[in-house]
Protein backbone atom coordinates (compact mmCIF):
# COMPACT_ATOMS: atom_id res chain seq x y z
CA UNK A 1 0.00 0.00 0.00
CA UNK A 2 1.45 3.56 -0.80
CA UNK A 3 1.89 6.28 1.48
CA UNK A 4 -0.27 8.37 0.18
CA UNK A 5 -3.05 5.48 0.61
CA UNK A 6 -2.47 4.92 4.30
CA UNK A 7 -2.82 8.79 4.50
CA UNK A 8 -5.71 9.05 3.53
CA UNK A 9 -7.36 7.00 5.60
CA UNK A 10 -5.17 8.18 8.92
CA UNK A 11 -4.20 11.44 7.49
CA UNK A 12 -0.66 10.80 8.56
CA UNK A 13 2.66 12.26 7.59
CA UNK A 14 3.65 11.30 4.02
CA UNK A 15 6.81 8.68 4.90
CA UNK A 16 4.79 6.18 6.60
CA UNK A 17 3.86 3.30 4.06
CA UNK A 18 5.28 -0.18 3.13
CA UNK A 19 5.53 -1.91 0.03
CA UNK A 20 3.16 -5.13 -0.20
CA UNK A 21 3.07 -7.95 -2.60
CA UNK A 22 -0.03 -6.99 -3.94
CA UNK A 23 -1.96 -3.46 -4.06
CA UNK A 24 -3.46 -2.77 -0.88
CA UNK A 25 -4.99 0.30 -2.36
CA UNK A 26 -7.48 -2.06 -4.51
CA UNK A 27 -8.71 -3.92 -2.12
CA UNK A 28 -9.83 -1.08 -0.20
CA UNK A 29 -11.76 -0.23 -3.42
CA UNK A 30 -12.86 -3.32 -4.25
CA UNK A 31 -14.56 -3.61 -0.67
CA UNK A 32 -16.18 0.29 -0.31
CA UNK A 33 -17.26 0.03 -3.69
CA UNK A 34 -18.62 -3.54 -3.78
CA UNK A 35 -16.62 -4.65 -6.59
CA UNK A 36 -16.54 -7.92 -5.53
CA UNK A 37 -20.21 -8.61 -6.08
CA UNK A 38 -19.64 -8.08 -9.86
CA UNK A 39 -19.42 -11.99 -10.17
CA UNK A 40 -22.73 -12.51 -8.28
CA UNK A 41 -25.87 -13.74 -10.14
CA UNK A 42 -28.65 -10.43 -9.99
CA UNK A 43 -31.57 -12.98 -10.53
CA UNK A 44 -31.52 -13.07 -14.55
CA UNK A 45 -34.46 -12.26 -16.41
CA UNK A 46 -36.94 -14.00 -13.90
CA UNK A 47 -35.55 -12.23 -11.31
CA UNK A 48 -36.12 -8.88 -13.07
CA UNK A 49 -39.29 -9.65 -13.90
CA UNK A 50 -40.39 -10.20 -10.47
CA UNK A 51 -39.18 -7.57 -9.31
CA UNK A 52 -40.89 -5.54 -11.21
CA UNK A 53 -43.57 -6.99 -10.56
CA UNK A 54 -43.36 -6.60 -6.88
CA UNK A 55 -42.87 -2.83 -6.97
CA UNK A 56 -45.85 -2.22 -9.06
CA UNK A 57 -48.09 -3.98 -6.81
CA UNK A 58 -46.26 -2.29 -3.41
CA UNK A 59 -48.55 0.54 -2.94
CA UNK A 60 -51.29 -1.82 -2.78
CA UNK A 61 -49.28 -4.69 -0.57
CA UNK A 62 -49.66 -3.70 3.00
CA UNK A 63 -46.95 -4.79 5.39
CA UNK A 64 -49.04 -7.81 7.00
CA UNK A 65 -49.04 -9.40 3.42
CA UNK A 66 -45.11 -7.54 2.08
CA UNK A 67 -43.35 -9.13 5.24
CA UNK A 68 -44.41 -12.56 4.20
CA UNK A 69 -43.18 -12.10 0.79
CA UNK A 70 -40.11 -10.83 2.22
CA UNK A 71 -39.43 -13.33 4.72
CA UNK A 72 -39.43 -16.31 1.86
CA UNK A 73 -37.42 -13.77 -0.23
CA UNK A 74 -34.71 -13.54 2.73
CA UNK A 75 -34.88 -17.03 3.75
CA UNK A 76 -31.62 -18.13 3.45
CA UNK A 77 -29.82 -14.50 4.53
CA UNK A 78 -27.94 -16.56 7.05
CA UNK A 79 -26.07 -18.71 4.81
CA UNK A 80 -23.89 -15.50 3.47
CA UNK A 81 -20.60 -15.71 4.60
CA UNK A 82 -19.50 -12.57 3.23
CA UNK A 83 -19.92 -9.52 4.21
CA UNK A 84 -19.51 -10.79 8.19
CA UNK A 85 -23.29 -9.90 9.96
CA UNK A 86 -24.12 -7.92 11.92
CA UNK A 87 -21.06 -5.85 11.46
CA UNK A 88 -17.85 -6.11 8.96
CA UNK A 89 -15.12 -4.01 9.63
CA UNK A 90 -12.93 -5.59 6.73
CA UNK A 91 -11.63 -2.55 5.55
CA UNK A 92 -10.61 -0.54 8.84
CA UNK A 93 -8.68 -4.03 9.93
CA UNK A 94 -6.78 -3.78 6.37
CA UNK A 95 -5.53 -0.34 7.18
CA UNK A 96 -4.73 -1.13 10.62
CA UNK A 97 -2.60 -4.03 9.58
CA UNK A 98 -1.20 -1.80 7.06
CA UNK A 99 -0.03 0.53 9.55
CA UNK A 100 1.25 -2.37 11.90
CA UNK A 101 3.65 -3.17 9.13
CA UNK A 102 4.50 0.70 8.52
CA UNK A 103 5.25 0.78 11.84
CA UNK A 104 7.32 -2.19 11.97
CA UNK A 105 9.70 -1.16 8.85
CA UNK A 106 9.91 2.25 10.15
CA UNK A 107 10.85 0.86 13.74
CA UNK A 108 8.32 3.49 15.50
CA UNK A 109 7.02 2.60 18.44
CA UNK A 110 4.08 5.30 17.28
CA UNK A 111 2.33 6.61 14.23
CA UNK A 112 0.76 10.33 14.66
CA UNK A 113 -2.39 10.82 12.64
CA UNK A 114 -5.38 13.38 12.76
CA UNK A 115 -8.17 11.72 14.82
CA UNK A 116 -10.95 10.44 13.23
CA UNK A 117 -13.53 12.75 14.64
CA UNK A 118 -13.56 16.19 15.39
CA UNK A 119 -13.06 17.42 18.84
CA UNK A 120 -11.92 14.20 20.25
CA UNK A 121 -15.23 12.58 19.64
CA UNK A 122 -14.55 8.33 20.44
CA UNK A 123 -17.66 7.97 17.03
CA UNK A 124 -20.28 9.83 15.70
CA UNK A 125 -24.16 8.85 15.45
CA UNK A 126 -26.53 10.29 12.76
CA UNK A 127 -30.41 9.40 12.78
CA UNK A 128 -32.18 9.43 9.80
CA UNK A 129 -35.79 8.59 8.60
CA UNK A 130 -37.10 7.93 4.65
CA UNK A 131 -40.60 9.22 4.16
CA UNK A 132 -42.04 6.57 2.02
CA UNK A 133 -46.16 7.31 2.58
CA UNK A 134 -48.35 9.99 3.83
CA UNK A 135 -48.79 8.19 6.32
CA UNK A 136 -45.45 8.72 7.34
CA UNK A 137 -45.60 12.35 6.29
CA UNK A 138 -47.82 13.33 8.68
CA UNK A 139 -46.68 11.62 11.28
CA UNK A 140 -42.46 13.28 10.82
CA UNK A 141 -42.78 16.53 12.76
CA UNK A 142 -43.87 14.62 16.34
CA UNK A 143 -41.20 12.46 15.30
CA UNK A 144 -39.40 15.61 14.92
CA UNK A 145 -40.18 16.00 18.55
CA UNK A 146 -39.85 13.18 19.84
CA UNK A 147 -35.92 12.81 18.41
CA UNK A 148 -35.53 16.52 19.72
CA UNK A 149 -36.59 15.28 23.77
CA UNK A 150 -33.53 13.11 23.35
CA UNK A 151 -31.69 15.57 22.18
CA UNK A 152 -31.10 14.04 18.98
CA UNK A 153 -31.30 16.22 15.35
CA UNK A 154 -33.02 14.39 12.21
CA UNK A 155 -32.64 13.82 8.87
CA UNK A 156 -35.69 12.81 6.65
CA UNK A 157 -35.50 11.79 2.91
CA UNK A 158 -37.97 13.24 0.81
CA UNK A 159 -39.89 11.11 -1.72
CA UNK A 160 -40.60 13.99 -4.10
CA UNK A 161 -43.35 12.52 -6.91
CA UNK A 162 -46.31 9.97 -6.56
CA UNK A 163 -45.95 8.11 -3.23
CA UNK A 164 -47.51 11.71 -1.66
CA UNK A 165 -47.78 15.27 -1.45
CA UNK A 166 -44.58 17.76 -0.28
CA UNK A 167 -45.94 20.88 0.28
CA UNK A 168 -43.80 23.44 0.65
CA UNK A 169 -45.40 24.28 4.62
CA UNK A 170 -44.74 21.01 5.56
CA UNK A 171 -40.41 21.13 4.10
CA UNK A 172 -40.42 25.13 6.21
CA UNK A 173 -41.72 22.74 9.26
CA UNK A 174 -39.00 20.54 9.15
CA UNK A 175 -36.17 23.33 8.37
CA UNK A 176 -37.55 25.56 11.50
CA UNK A 177 -37.42 22.45 13.13
CA UNK A 178 -32.94 22.39 12.46
CA UNK A 179 -33.64 19.21 10.28
CA UNK A 180 -31.81 18.47 7.25
CA UNK A 181 -34.19 17.29 4.00
CA UNK A 182 -32.47 14.96 1.43
CA UNK A 183 -34.24 13.10 -1.85
CA UNK A 184 -35.13 9.61 -1.29
CA UNK A 185 -34.94 8.68 -5.12
CA UNK A 186 -38.13 10.18 -7.23
CA UNK A 187 -40.75 7.89 -6.78
CA UNK A 188 -39.86 4.87 -4.96
CA UNK A 189 -40.35 2.47 -7.71
CA UNK A 190 -37.35 0.27 -7.08
CA UNK A 191 -36.16 1.05 -10.89
CA UNK A 192 -33.51 3.72 -10.41
CA UNK A 193 -30.45 1.50 -11.55
CA UNK A 194 -32.45 -1.00 -13.09
CA UNK A 195 -31.13 -0.10 -16.46
CA UNK A 196 -28.84 3.30 -17.62
CA UNK A 197 -31.99 4.23 -19.57
CA UNK A 198 -33.99 4.44 -16.29
CA UNK A 199 -31.25 5.82 -14.74
CA UNK A 200 -30.71 8.81 -17.08
CA UNK A 201 -34.63 9.11 -17.16
CA UNK A 202 -34.92 9.57 -13.69
CA UNK A 203 -31.70 11.60 -12.93
CA UNK A 204 -31.89 14.91 -14.41
CA UNK A 205 -35.43 14.89 -12.21
CA UNK A 206 -33.59 13.87 -8.89
CA UNK A 207 -31.35 16.37 -9.87
CA UNK A 208 -33.56 18.99 -10.24
CA UNK A 209 -35.91 18.41 -6.50
CA UNK A 210 -32.43 18.47 -5.08
CA UNK A 211 -32.39 22.25 -6.32
CA UNK A 212 -35.30 23.09 -5.20
CA UNK A 213 -35.29 21.34 -1.78
CA UNK A 214 -31.86 22.43 -1.09
CA UNK A 215 -31.35 18.78 -0.96
CA UNK A 216 -27.30 18.00 -0.57
CA UNK A 217 -27.91 14.13 0.70
CA UNK A 218 -29.47 11.45 -1.22
CA UNK A 219 -30.40 7.93 -0.49
CA UNK A 220 -31.72 5.45 -2.74
CA UNK A 221 -35.07 3.76 -2.43
CA UNK A 222 -34.94 0.28 -1.13
CA UNK A 223 -30.85 0.91 -1.27
CA UNK A 224 -30.82 -0.33 -5.03
CA UNK A 225 -27.73 1.42 -5.87
CA UNK A 226 -24.86 1.32 -8.77
CA UNK A 227 -21.92 3.02 -7.72
CA UNK A 228 -20.28 3.53 -11.44
CA UNK A 229 -23.33 5.97 -12.12
CA UNK A 230 -22.47 8.32 -9.55
CA UNK A 231 -21.22 10.68 -11.25
CA UNK A 232 -24.41 11.54 -12.54
CA UNK A 233 -25.91 12.38 -9.28
CA UNK A 234 -25.69 16.05 -7.81
CA UNK A 235 -25.29 15.59 -4.27
CA UNK A 236 -22.49 16.32 -2.09
CA UNK A 237 -23.13 13.10 0.09
CA UNK A 238 -25.07 9.79 -0.35
CA UNK A 239 -26.49 6.93 2.20
CA UNK A 240 -27.62 4.32 0.76
CA UNK A 241 -24.37 1.79 0.54
CA UNK A 242 -25.19 -0.43 3.65
CA UNK A 243 -21.67 -2.09 5.81
CA UNK A 244 -23.19 -5.57 5.45
CA UNK A 245 -26.55 -5.81 3.11
CA UNK A 246 -27.26 -9.31 3.94
CA UNK A 247 -31.23 -8.22 4.66
CA UNK A 248 -31.52 -5.28 1.79
CA UNK A 249 -32.85 -6.58 -1.63
CA UNK A 250 -29.26 -5.91 -3.37
CA UNK A 251 -26.90 -7.92 -1.57
CA UNK A 252 -23.72 -6.98 -0.58
CA UNK A 253 -21.98 -4.14 1.53
CA UNK A 254 -19.11 -1.87 1.95
CA UNK A 255 -17.32 -3.30 4.88
CA UNK A 256 -16.73 -0.60 7.02
CA UNK A 257 -17.50 1.77 9.52
CA UNK A 258 -16.16 5.02 8.47
CA UNK A 259 -17.51 7.62 5.86
CA UNK A 260 -15.20 7.31 2.60
CA UNK A 261 -15.66 8.99 -0.88
CA UNK A 262 -17.12 8.01 -3.87
CA UNK A 263 -15.32 10.37 -7.01
CA UNK A 264 -16.22 13.58 -5.24
CA UNK A 265 -19.50 12.13 -3.45
CA UNK A 266 -18.94 11.21 0.63
CA UNK A 267 -20.63 7.99 1.41
CA UNK A 268 -21.86 7.54 5.08
CA UNK A 269 -22.75 4.14 5.10
CA UNK A 270 -25.46 2.47 6.77
CA UNK A 271 -24.14 0.60 9.43
CA UNK A 272 -27.29 -0.60 11.85
CA UNK A 273 -30.01 -2.48 10.53
CA UNK A 274 -33.35 -1.11 9.33
CA UNK A 275 -36.28 -0.91 11.57
CA UNK A 276 -38.48 -2.66 9.02
CA UNK A 277 -36.07 -5.49 8.72
CA UNK A 278 -36.01 -6.02 12.51
CA UNK A 279 -39.39 -5.92 13.15
CA UNK A 280 -41.01 -7.18 10.22
CA UNK A 281 -38.23 -9.69 8.64
CA UNK A 282 -36.73 -11.13 11.76
CA UNK A 283 -39.56 -10.53 14.08
CA UNK A 284 -37.22 -8.88 16.63
CA UNK A 285 -39.48 -6.58 19.01
CA UNK A 286 -36.19 -5.39 20.78
CA UNK A 287 -33.45 -3.57 20.31
CA UNK A 288 -30.58 -6.25 21.08
CA UNK A 289 -29.78 -6.52 17.96
CA UNK A 290 -29.08 -2.43 17.47
CA UNK A 291 -27.19 -2.51 20.76
CA UNK A 292 -24.82 -5.31 19.54
CA UNK A 293 -24.26 -3.49 16.29
CA UNK A 294 -23.86 -0.34 18.29
CA UNK A 295 -20.64 -2.28 20.58
CA UNK A 296 -19.10 -3.24 17.17
CA UNK A 297 -19.08 -0.05 15.45
CA UNK A 298 -18.02 1.79 18.38
CA UNK A 299 -15.26 -0.39 18.97
CA UNK A 300 -13.50 0.67 15.40
CA UNK A 301 -14.95 4.30 16.45
CA UNK A 302 -17.58 4.15 13.60
CA UNK A 303 -20.52 6.07 12.33
CA UNK A 304 -23.48 4.79 14.21
CA UNK A 305 -25.76 4.87 10.86
CA UNK A 306 -29.66 4.82 11.95
CA UNK A 307 -32.56 4.70 9.21
CA UNK A 308 -35.65 4.71 11.06
CA UNK A 309 -38.73 5.12 8.91
CA UNK A 310 -41.74 7.42 10.53
CA UNK A 311 -44.65 4.60 8.45
CA UNK A 312 -43.09 2.14 10.64
CA UNK A 313 -43.08 3.60 14.30
CA UNK A 314 -46.21 5.32 14.51
CA UNK A 315 -48.13 2.30 16.61
CA UNK A 316 -47.28 -0.05 19.69
CA UNK A 317 -45.30 -1.91 20.48
CA UNK A 318 -42.39 -0.19 18.17
CA UNK A 319 -43.19 2.92 19.13
CA UNK A 320 -42.25 2.05 22.51
CA UNK A 321 -39.33 -0.13 21.26
CA UNK A 322 -38.36 2.98 19.46
CA UNK A 323 -38.23 5.03 22.72
CA UNK A 324 -35.99 2.63 24.41
CA UNK A 325 -33.61 2.55 21.18
CA UNK A 326 -33.11 6.71 21.67
CA UNK A 327 -32.40 6.60 25.71
CA UNK A 328 -29.97 3.71 24.89
CA UNK A 329 -28.73 5.72 22.42
CA UNK A 330 -28.48 8.42 24.63
CA UNK A 331 -26.73 7.08 27.16
CA UNK A 332 -24.31 5.75 25.00
CA UNK A 333 -23.44 9.01 23.35
CA UNK A 334 -22.94 10.40 26.94
CA UNK A 335 -20.85 7.91 28.51
CA UNK A 336 -18.74 7.49 25.76
CA UNK A 337 -18.18 10.60 24.31
CA UNK A 338 -19.92 10.68 21.15
CA UNK A 339 -20.76 12.91 18.38
CA UNK A 340 -24.54 13.73 17.53
CA UNK A 341 -24.59 15.23 14.03
CA UNK A 342 -26.68 15.77 11.21
CA UNK A 343 -25.52 14.05 8.00
CA UNK A 344 -24.18 17.19 6.16
CA UNK A 345 -22.40 17.97 9.45
CA UNK A 346 -20.35 14.35 9.10
CA UNK A 347 -19.99 15.38 5.20
CA UNK A 348 -18.57 18.65 5.56
CA UNK A 349 -15.93 17.24 8.35
CA UNK A 350 -14.74 14.73 6.45
CA UNK A 351 -13.63 16.73 3.48
CA UNK A 352 -12.21 18.93 6.08
CA UNK A 353 -10.38 16.53 7.43
CA UNK A 354 -9.13 14.80 3.68
CA UNK A 355 -7.50 18.25 3.33
CA UNK A 356 -5.55 18.27 6.74
CA UNK A 357 -1.74 17.68 6.72
CA UNK A 358 -0.22 16.96 10.21
CA UNK A 359 3.22 18.53 10.25
CA UNK A 360 6.31 16.95 12.47
CA UNK A 361 8.58 19.25 14.13
CA UNK A 362 11.08 17.69 16.56
CA UNK A 363 8.54 15.75 19.25
CA UNK A 364 5.88 17.77 18.48
CA UNK A 365 3.17 17.62 15.62
CA UNK A 366 0.72 20.47 14.67
CA UNK A 367 -2.63 19.99 12.41
CA UNK A 368 -2.52 22.21 9.49
CA UNK A 369 -5.64 23.01 7.00
CA UNK A 370 -8.83 24.94 6.80
CA UNK A 371 -11.13 24.01 10.17
CA UNK A 372 -7.53 22.35 11.87
CA UNK A 373 -8.78 24.11 15.19
CA UNK A 374 -11.44 21.26 15.29
CA UNK A 375 -9.18 18.32 15.00
CA UNK A 376 -7.42 16.23 17.29
CA UNK A 377 -3.95 14.32 17.07
CA UNK A 378 -3.67 10.90 17.74
CA UNK A 379 -1.27 8.37 17.77
CA UNK A 380 -1.30 4.70 16.64
CA UNK A 381 1.12 1.71 18.37
CA UNK A 382 1.76 -1.49 18.71
CA UNK A 383 1.45 -2.84 22.52
CA UNK A 384 1.32 -6.56 22.31
CA UNK A 385 0.79 -7.14 18.58
CA UNK A 386 -2.27 -5.66 17.88
CA UNK A 387 -2.57 -1.49 17.28
CA UNK A 388 -3.54 0.37 19.77
CA UNK A 389 -5.35 4.42 19.29
CA UNK A 390 -4.54 7.10 21.85
CA UNK A 391 -5.62 10.55 21.84
CA UNK A 392 -3.19 13.14 22.18
CA UNK A 393 -5.10 16.38 22.15
CA UNK A 394 -8.29 15.33 23.97
CA UNK A 395 -7.23 14.69 27.64
CA UNK A 396 -8.27 11.32 28.07
CA UNK A 397 -7.45 8.30 26.07
CA UNK A 398 -10.30 6.91 23.27
CA UNK A 399 -12.64 3.98 24.23
CA UNK A 400 -11.10 1.43 21.43
CA UNK A 401 -10.29 -1.93 21.88
CA UNK A 402 -7.34 -3.42 20.54
CA UNK A 403 -7.32 -5.69 16.61
CA UNK A 404 -6.16 -8.77 15.73
CA UNK A 405 -2.63 -8.95 14.87
CA UNK A 406 -1.94 -8.26 11.49
CA UNK A 407 -0.68 -12.21 10.05
CA UNK A 408 -4.53 -13.16 10.87
CA UNK A 409 -6.29 -10.10 9.52
CA UNK A 410 -7.88 -11.70 6.30
CA UNK A 411 -9.08 -14.69 8.77
CA UNK A 412 -11.87 -13.65 9.88
CA UNK A 413 -14.15 -10.26 9.21
CA UNK A 414 -15.70 -9.34 12.39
Amino acid sequence: MSASTLKDHYRCPDRYGVDLPFEAGEVIDALRLERYTKSKKSGGPFGQIAKSIYYTLRPWMGVAFRKHLQRAYWRKWKDITFPHWPVDRTVERVFEAVAMLSLDVAREGNMPFVWFWPEGFNGCVVLTHDIETETGRDFSLELVDIDASFGFKSAFQIVPEERYEVPESFLASLRSRQCEINLHGLNHDGRLFESRENFEKQVHKINAYAKEFGAEGFRSPSLYRNLDWYKDLEFAYDMSVPNCAHLEPQQGGCCTVLPYFIGGMVELPLTMAQDYSIFHILRQNSIELWKRQMELVLESNGLLSFNIHPDYIREEPYRRIYYELLQHLKTVCEQRNIWIALPNEVNHWWRLRQEMRLIESGHTCRIVGYGSERAVTASAGIHDGRLLYDLKGSGRGNHRKAWLPSEVIFARTS
